[in-house]
Parts: C-alpha cells; sequence; structure tokens
C-alpha cells in the first residue's frame, strides 16, 4: 500500500473517532480539527 493510502486511512480513522468519540462538539470545533488533521496528513505524506 502506498504511504498516501496510510496516511489517508490514518486521516479518516481520526476523523470517525472524532466525530463519534465527541458528538457533541460545536461545528466550529469540527472545523479546526478537520483543518488540523489535514495539515498533520499533509506533513505525513511530505515526509520522506
Amino acid at each position: 500500500m502506498q504511504l498516501f493510502n496510510k496516511v489517508w486511512l490514518l486521516w479518516l480513522f481520526l476523523v470517525i473517532i472524532w466525530n463519534f468519540g465527541w458528538s457533541h462538539a460545536s461545528p466550529i470545533a469540527d472545523v479546526v480539527i478537520a483543518v488540523i488533521l489535514s495539515i498533520l496528513a499533509y506533513k505525513l505524506n511530505n515526509k520522506k
């Protein structure tokens, strides 16, 4: 499996955990966490 696919699966897993674990979170918190996780995924993709 390519690194991108592994990183994407990790990102998806973390988003699912966030959405089910903190379902009472405000919409802005959802956006902030999604951005943070996207930045993390971007950095992991560019790591060599």
